[in-house]
């Protein structure tokens, strides 16, 4: 049988298209009710406060930064995720500092407070929840309380994971909180992000961010707004904000389909050469399934895989290895954990409907290729 499974794909059924062919037969299909209606829906779930939906996890992040950073910040976070977290602190001015990973992935805590003793010009950390699995919440909150920092968590990965009591997105131990919705995440608007906050007047400057940094004043006149700050173009439609509503009514369920494929991928895998990144962990969103192979040749046996229809994937190259960092002296970093994380890692298939024999193929397939 011919197949070809991708790393990860949408789900997306009857009811997600009858919601937005809903609002295409209505008179509003850009910023509308329906996204102040997932922005409340967002806030019931993740029990923050306030929520700003907007175009996309990068511009989620990019408007972040700008409420959160000042120029010449240091911010530390983590070689280990994509691009747009790294980029938005430059886009806000601030400076990037690398720190190592942890053999599970998250950026490093303990590392984190040995530069932020060092270092008083460090003024915030861009912690990514990767794969799914948060950050561990006491000691964000241990860090934000002794050293006063500014806390952001990169929850791309993460909506719907728990972690010591506490959900992702909650901002219990952090300032904001950022969320994607692009296809292959555990929810998805088509693209879309949202920002969540327990801050009234961190949600007001990001809601006029939003839309070209304007203020409308009806007590002047009815037409009258004020543009007060530089902002953008970063509304989110009612056409998908219809769509994440609907998704997320199911998301609990894609959760628990996505945590039963890493519970019998764990399972496959115990006591052999493939290892999960981390034991199984019942809070994890599981947006990705990392195991580490130690190989001569990764590309091959990437290559092997893909040819016969398994599609993995790498999360990810060294955001500081990159040409565009290291033209800005990056790269040379001590971090061997990353490094190392690096030519280990391999993303495998994993969304709501994979199926068992699906499952079964990935598994049998990887170890006929590590067998030769």
């Amino acid at each position: 049988m011919n197949r070809s499974i991708p790393y990860g794909r949408q789900t997306i059924d009857e009811k997600d298209i009858e919601a937005v062919t809903k609002v295409l037969h209505s008179d509003l299909i850009t910023t509308g009710p329906r996204v102040k209606a997932f922005e409340e829906a967002l806030c019931a779930y993740t029990g923050a406060k306030y929520a700003v939906a907007v175009a996309n996890g990068t511009a989620a992040l990019h408007l972040a930064s700008l409420v959160l950073l000042n120029k010449g910040d240091k911010v530390l976070t983590t070689p280990n995720t994509f691009l747009a977290t790294v980029n938005a602190i430059v886009y806000a001015g601030a400076k990037p500092v690398f720190v190592d990973i942890t053999k599970e992935g998250n950026i490093d805590l303990d590392l984190c407070e040995e530069m932020l003793q060092k270092d008083p010009q460090i003024k915030a950390l861009y912690g990514v929840a990767f794969s799914g699995k948060m950050l561990d919440q006491e000691k964000l909150k241990y860090l934000k309380k002794k050293y006063g920092i500014t806390i952001l968590e990169d929850n791309a990965h993460a909506i719907g994971a728990v972690h010591q009591g506490i959900k992702a997105g909650s901002c219990a131990n952090s300032d904001a909180s950022i969320f994607s919705f692009h296809p292959v995440k555990n929810m998805t608007t088509g693209e879309g992000g949202a920002i969540t906050t327990n801050d009234p007047e961190l949600h007001e400057r990001l809601l006029q961010l939003r839309n070209h940094g304007m203020v409308r004043r009806p007590d002047i006149a009815p037409w009258y707004y004020e543009m007060q700050h530089l902002g953008f173009n970063y509304r989110l439609t009612d056409i998908q904000a219809a769509l994440g509503l609907s998704q997320l009514q199911k998301l609990d369920g894609f959760l628990a389909k996505r945590r039963a494929i890493a519970k019998r991928y764990h399972e496959a895998f115990a006591n052999s050469p493939v290892q999960p990144l981390y034991p199984y962990d019942e809070g994890s969103a599981y947006h990705l399934f990392v195991v580490r192979v130690q190989t001569d040749d990764k590309k091959a046996l990437f290559e092997k895989l893909l040819a016969k229809g398994v599609g993995v994937q790498l999360h990810y190259i060294p955001v500081n290895k990159q040409p565009f960092y290291r033209k800005r002296g990056y790269g040379e970093e001590a971090t061997p954990q990353m490094d190392k994380y690096y030519q280990e890692a391999i993303s495998l298939p994993i969304y709501p409907t994979l199926g068992e024999e699906e499952q079964e193929f990935v598994i049998h397939t990887l170890f006929e290729v590590l067998n030769g």
